[in-house]
């Protein structure tokens, strides 16, 4: 088995309103100069048969909406 880990993020021209709220917070804490995206982390146990395509395929079609976000695959 190996571990392929998925991390998904908005695209840079869609508004990420949950880092805005993070960013907004960190100010009202006293910590300032730290703008923040929120994304996604999936950790997959894949057989070693899993192919490359095939990750990247369940990243397009099943962790990541393609429209608004972008995605890594790596495997670990």
């Amino acid at each position: 088995m190996a571990r392929v880990v998925v991390d998904v993020m908005p695209k840079p021209e869609i508004l990420d309103v949950q880092g805005q709220a993070v960013s907004r917070a960190l100010t009202r804490i006293g910590v300032a100069g730290i703008e923040v995206r929120q994304g996604k982390h999936f950790e997959l146990e894949v057989d070693d048969s899993v192919d490359d395509e095939t990750l990247h395929r369940i990243a397009a079609d099943l962790l990541a909406n393609p429209v608004i976000e972008d995605w890594t695959v790596t495997r670990v």
